[in-house]
Formats: structure tokens, sequence, C-alpha cells
């Protein structure tokens, strides 16, 4: 594997010295300390919340489409959600306490509800935090407790796992349930459609609300570098900078919302990822874009949406631009109505970019982009009209990045090394987590990402390497530590080691290495098994090799790297 990597790395560097071996390295790019700038205009960051940055243009367009379902049509205009939002908030207040500071936990799909409920707990002073939707319970109950939960949202298709969730944490906590259909609330709890449709309620207890751009907004989950979940708290101004970013004239790919026209963007990408919640929902809400919801991802249906609701943007992972590429019903006549498409989560070879251009009849603005969970999340972008798909761009407005050694030496021009970044759209920090943030922030301030970049002499960034040792499942985030934790729990395991192999449809997959007790006989399907009632379907485990030890350093860290050396 690390051959490979070397491999890769060199074919990197030589494509990026033969289309810069004719360009001086520029002043404008790189300081005398080998930081690189930003080409793009500075920003201002507006000293607002978020809930006045995403209505303050409402008057401009009331009755536009604010969120409407793929599936279902069902859907509200900018000014109704607006009213109901503002109901819900009041009645967070007055019905379930939710005061200034407190975390209200999301676990829903891609509802077209969700956007309103988000701006609803914002308004009522809570901070977000997003859960899988498909989570298991043993997930739900972890991320409940550390987020200090208040009150949970979800569907009544998935109250059961809520339940015994909070029954595992030992939690008694309202839920509230959005009903998609005319069933009755169930037992025991709150009804979202009856809170927000209160036209009775009295609002002024919103006046109460204390909350400054400095104040956490968004909670979610990511495992950063390394280890088990953690949360990552975005404030305010963390948002406000990014979506400030995303507007600069030089990447901006939406076009402004007027009497005659509105961009329809498809958010197929989950709102309870930083990418979906920031890039597809809030931001777009501030811009008066039409944001057509899918809440469960089936290819027909998809690809029949991009045509029916002429989607203008869409934001995607690497396995939808393969699925477009390949599928019969990818046509150019399907993605007629496209006019940007901007790949996030993982990097896409320029083959399979190639592959998916080669559909379509028109010209389209296809760039990657390149974010984190802690950075709100874009970091890196191309500039509009750039073809060179190999790279994800320069720093966005603001924000300095640099490569580093592993002695944290910055390097210069077409140098392999780990990127740090540092600007106003980093996470203030893991939440109660010193050990964590003291691993990812150097002393003077840089975040460390993780990942292995070059940089040509003009400051443009290509992707190289993980030195992170995430597993990366169609762009989902799989922490090795939490599937060892899980192996760990099986009554015959008495170690384990993941890690993350290759896959052609999924990018990787976790391959597991367990260590058994003595006089222990298990089967490989029992050890997938006990995992699989434990962990999201894209976490589960179907390769386990039974070794007789795990290979760990003298501190006793698992040495990842000699197990893809042999395994992988």
């Amino acid at each position: 594997m690390a051959a490979r990597n070397s491999m890769i790395v060199r074919r990197i560097l030589g494509s990026i010295n033969k289309t810069s071996k004719h360009i001086s390295r520029s002043s404008s790019a790189w300081s005398q300390d080998n930081v690189i700038k930003t080409p793009y205009d500075k920003i201002e960051i507006p000293k607002c919340t978020l809930y006045d940055y995403v209505w303050q243009n409402l008057e401009k367009w009331p009755e536009k489409t604010m969120t409407v379902c793929a599936d279902t049509g069902r859907g509200y205009t900018y000014e109704k959600a607006f009213y109901l939002s503002n109901a819900f908030a009041a009645n967070l207040r007055l019905k379930l306490k939710i005061r200034d500071g407190d975390t209200v936990s999301v676990m829903l799909p891609n509802l077209p509800d969700y956007p309103l409920i988000a701006m609803g707990i914002i308004e009522a002073g809570g901070v977000i935090s997003t859960i899988n939707p498909i989570y298991t319970s043993h997930e739900v109950q972890r991320q409940l407790v550390a987020s200090n939960a208040k009150a949970v949202i979800t569907m009544p298709e998935i109250l059961k796992v809520v339940k015994e969730a909070l029954k595992q944490a030992n939690l008694d906590i309202p839920i509230i349930v959005v009903k998609t259909n005319g069933d009755a609330t169930p037992e025991g709890t709150y009804c979202f459609n009856e809170l927000s449709e209160d036209v009775h309620v009295d609002k002024s207890c919103l006046k109460e609300v204390r909350r400054t751009h400095n104040d956490i907004v968004f909670l979610p989950y990511s495992s950063g570098t390394t280890g088990m979940p953690k949360g990552v708290e975005l404030s305010h101004r963390n948002l406000l900078a990014n979506f400030e970013q995303m507007n600069a004239a030089q990447i901006r790919h939406h076009e402004d919302t007027s009497e005659s026209h509105q961009d329809a963007v498809m958010a197929v990408l989950p709102f309870f990822h930083i990418y979906g919640a920031s890039v597809s929902m809030f931001h777009k809400m501030s811009v008066g874009a039409k944001i057509v919801s899918v809440t469960k991802f089936h290819p027909e249906k998809f690809l029949n949406a991009l045509q029916k609701f002429k989607i203008d943007i869409l934001y995607v992972a690497p396995p939808m631009v393969l699925l477009m590429a390949a599928h019969p019903n990818g046509t150019s006549e399907t993605f007629q109505h496209l006019r940007s498409v901007v790949n996030g989560a993982a990097p896409l070879s320029v083959t399979d970019v190639q592959r998916f251009l080669s559909k379509l009849k028109q010209k389209i603005d296809f760039r990657q982009a390149y974010g984190l969970t802690e950075t709100s999340p874009l970091v890196l972008m191309s500039p509009t009209g750039i073809e060179d798909y190999q790279t994800v761009g320069f720093p966005v407005s603001s924000t300095e990045a640099k490569v580093v050694d592993a002695e944290f030496k910055a390097l210069g021009p077409n140098k392999n090394g780990e990127l740090l970044v540092r600007g106003p759209q980093v996470m203030r920090g893991y939440k109660d987590n010193p050990q964590a943030n003291s691993e990812v922030f150097t002393e003077d301030g840089w975040f460390r990402t993780g990942d292995m970049v070059v940089a040509n002499e003009e400051g443009r960034i290509t992707i190289t390497d993980r030195l992170k040792e995430l597993i990366k499942v169609k762009g989902f985030q799989v922490p090795p530590a939490e599937l060892e934790a899980v192996l760990r729990e099986h009554p015959a395991v008495n170690d384990a080691a993941v890690i993350g192999v290759p896959h052609h449809k999924t990018g990787e997959v976790p391959k597991a290495f367990v260590v058994l007790k003595p006089d222990q006989k298990v089967e490989t399907k029992d050890i997938s098994e006990f995992v699989k009632e434990r962990v999201a379907p894209y976490k589960r485990i179907e390769d386990v090799v039974f070794v007789d030890t795990i290979p760990k350093n003298a501190s006793g860290k698992i040495l990842r790297k000699d197990l893809k050396a042999k395994y992988a």
C-alpha cells in the first residue's frame, strides 16, 4: 500500500511539474515563510446570527419555494417556512423549556421540514446537533450523552431506535416527531406539525433569546484525524464566514434570485453531514434558492428528479458521479439543466470526471472542492472557468494554508506534506475534549487537516493521500477506533484492529483483525453479525481475519500501516 501511495505522489508531482515548469514562483501566492495565500477577495464577516443572516432578504422572495420533496412534491415557501419556524421556536422555549445554548438533536433524513426545524432551533437560542437517521441505538445514545442533548427530533419510523437509545443512556428528555402522513402522534411525544402550526403561541418569549455571532450554533460530530466521534463546535461566525467565502465573485456558482429566476439545488447529500447542512441547506436558504430534498436515495428517482425539477446546481460525492456516468438512465437529456456540479467528501480521478462530462451535450462548471466538518466545511476551491479536474484549487477568501513535513517545517512548491489551514471558518474546537484539541491545533493556531497534499508554484493544491486513519465509505467517515471498541465488546474477542481497504464501488471498506480469548472459537459470520447490530450499514464489517497478535508500538498504539502493508 505504501508503495502504491508513493507511486501516486510521484505521478501527481510529475503532472504538476509539467504544467508549471514555465511558471515562475508567484510572490502573491507564497510568502517568504512558505505560507500559501488566497488569490480571492477578502471577506467581511457579518456580526449577526445565522438566523438573521438566512432571513435578511426574505422580503425579496417570500413566495418562492424554499424546499420541496423530490418524491412527493410537499414543501414550503420562504414566507411559510419563516412563520412556521417562528411558532416552533416559541414552543421549544415554552413547552420544552429550551434555553440559550441548549443542544437539540435532530435525527432525520432530508425532509422538506428539515430547514425550518433547524431555523426554529436557532431562533429559540438552541444549538443543533445532527444524527445520522440510520444509526443504531448504540450509536445514538453515545452522541446524545456526549452532546448533552435537551431534546431530540425524529420520525415515527425510527422512534423505537431513539427510545432504546434514551433507555441505554438513562436519559429522560422530550421527543418531537415529524409526521409525513395522517397517523396519530405516538404516545409520549410532541408533534412537530402541531408545534409549528400553533397560531396562538405567544412569540414574545423569543425576545428573551440572547445569542451573538460568537456563540456555538451547530454541533455536528466528526472523528477528526483519528479516534472516536467528537462534537465539532461551530459558531455563527464560523458558518457566516464560510458563506461569505462561497459568495466570493471568483468562486461563486449560484445566481441571484429574482422575480424571473431561482436556482434549483438538489439536496441529495444528507443534511446531518456538514456538506449537506452548510452548503446545500443553510447557504442556499440565504440566497433564496429552491432546495429539492431527497429523503431516500434511489438511482432512477434521483436521475428523474434532476430533469423534472430542472436542477441547476448539484453537490455530490464520488459515488454519485460514478453512478451518473454509468447508469443507463443518465443521458444528456437527464442532465440538460445542470449548470454547476461540485464534488466533495473525497477526490475523484480525472478519468471519472471526464467519463461523466462526456454524457453531457452542454458545457458545465465542474469543480472539485475540499473541506472538513471542522472548517464549516469549505477550505479549498478553484476559480470559475478552471478545467483542471485534478486539483482542489486555492485557499478560499481570508484563508491561509501551508504544507508541512513530519516536524511541521513549512515546505515549498511541489513538496508532498500535510495540509495545515488557518481562517475564520475553522471550528472553535472539539466539545469537552482538550486532548483532541491539542492534537489538531498547533501552538500558533494552525489546524491540522490530516491530509497529504502538493501545492504548485501558483499555490494550487492537489490532494495526494491521507495521514488520518479514517476509512471513507461512499464519502462517509468510518473511524477504526469506533469499530475496534465494538469488536472488543464481543465476549470472545480479546483484541482487535480495523483498517480500510480499497473497494471498487464504495472507495474503501473496513477490514477487521481479531485476536480471540484463549479457548474461544468464533466464526467470521458471528463477528460480522455482532457488529452489524451495533453500527450503521456503511460501517459494517464483512472481512474478518483472525490473528495471534495486533501489531503495536511501545506506547500501545495500533500500527495500522503494518497491517495495510501485509494484508492490503
